[in-house]
């Protein structure tokens, strides 16, 4: 029997979706769980698997289409069976692309519609031409077969700011020089807008307290190098593999924390799905490492790691964004000392961690160097209180201050 393939809900936001590419064409075998298309949301450009194995009957929607959640996208059955037409509602893709009214003059001379379908060119290089009103097929590549890839993209944007510069009087014969350069607007990405969006309406809806803690990295770091030392490079792991291990142990022990406000009730999560903030461009994308608690460390830093080189491409699966019941959002890289981040609704929870760093401590009443980490907790008031966030934080410690417990 025929099924119908309908565009996925990726997150409790999210309205629609762009389909930006068939991977199958009509009269094109497909088995269940193969790759059909790929679909941009405001976060990221997704692959659609096919629920059915099959003949791909009809695709009931043009490249480029902008397609409510839900609605139907192709049918997928035997290559003899009679197909309903009642179902085949057809969205058309737009036929020109619009110049937002504050772009550049020297954008706006250049811009015509996409011609992404019938240009080589990676997934998140046809993103970002299609947010930024580049025509792809004045583009060179430099990828693979003349592919164009992101590099290419950031190139040619390099080379539009460059000749935006407003250049400044010259001062020199005064004694005096002037860097300024001229005010420039920036449009919104679609995924910044989301973010914005999101964010804006957490902070304001959300009753947001904060407990900080200070771990002890020490052992840690030594089992974290022990470990890696006996590893591959493709199978090393990092210290927020370890964190999201001990979160998730920790949330066993905190079921209140992973859960979820609704209205005159808490939802408390039976699966433990952690959600970890990833940096890509023109913002973040949280990965989900499901069931996190029953994973070891390795399968976790695995996990983690192609789901993160996933969102950095700008393709990622869907069951890889979806479904978290509580998020990390760690900074430790980038040398910050500690911060506090901002809930994920409908999430009741998450934590931002900071640097681990060598610094001066007491022991015993003598001053010595040790590693520390300083982590910070955002907890929904309406879930939850000071008291058992605290608690939690301590909870926490338990694991990744004695790591060997992460490791059974």
């Amino acid at each position: 029997m025929a099924e119908t393939i309908h565009m996925p809900k990726l997150g409790f936001d999210m309205a629609e979706g762009t389909l930006v590419r068939w991977l199958k064409k009509e009269g094109e075998a497909v088995t269940k769980g193969e790759v059909l298309a790929e679909i941009e949301t405001d976060k990221a450009t997704v692959e659609v698997e096919s629920s059915a194995s099959g003949v791909v009957r009809k695709l009931l929607v043009d490249e480029g289409a902008v397609v409510p959640v839900n609605a139907p996208i192709a049918i997928v059955g035997a290559a003899d069976e009679v197909i309903s037409e009642q179902s085949s509602v057809v969205h058309e893709a737009p036929a020109a692309v619009s110049v937002p009214d504050r772009a550049p003059a020297s954008v706006m001379e250049t811009v015509a519609p996409p011609a992404a379908g019938h240009v080589k060119a990676s997934p998140l290089a046809k993103r970002v031409a299609r947010e930024r009103g580049l025509d792809l097929s004045r583009i060179q590549g430099t990828g693979p077969g003349g592919r164009i890839v992101r590099r290419d993209i950031e190139r040619v944007l390099s080379q539009e700011s460059d000749s935006r510069i407003v250049p400044t009087p010259d001062h020199a014969t005064m004694g005096l020089s002037d860097s300024r350069l001229s005010d420039s607007t920036v449009p919104l990405t679609k995924l910044r807008q989301a973010i914005a969006r999101r964010m804006s309406e957490a902070k304001s809806s959300v009753p947001h307290f904060y407990v900080t803690h200070e771990y002890k990295m020490d052992f840690l770091l030594e089992v974290r190098r022990q470990l890696n030392s006996a590893l591959p490079e493709e199978e090393k792991v990092s210290v927020n593999d370890f964190i999201v291990r001990a979160v998730a142990l920790a949330l066993r022990e905190f079921p209140n924390l992973n859960a979820s406000f609704a209205g005159d009730k808490v939802m408390r999560h039976g699966a433990v799905n952690i959600g970890v903030a990833v940096a890509v461009e023109g913002g973040l994308l949280t990965v989900v490492c499901k069931d996190a608690d029953a994973k070891s460390l390795r399968q976790i830093a695995a996990e983690v790691k192609r789901m993160a080189a996933g969102a950095r491409e700008g393709r990622v699966k869907p069951e890889d964004i979806e479904g978290s019941t509580f998020s990390i959002s760690n900074l430790g890289m980038f040398d910050v000392e500690n911060f506090a981040a901002i809930i994920n609704p409908p999430e009741a929870a998450i934590l931002a961690v900071g640097s681990a760093r060598q610094v001066p401590v007491v022991e015993e009443g003598q001053v010595k160097v040790g590693w520390r980490m300083k982590a910070t907790i955002s907890v929904d008031h309406r879930v939850s209180d000071g008291a058992e966030a605290a608690q939690f934080m301590q909870a926490l410690a338990k694991y990744l201050e004695e790591p060997v417990r992460l490791l059974v």
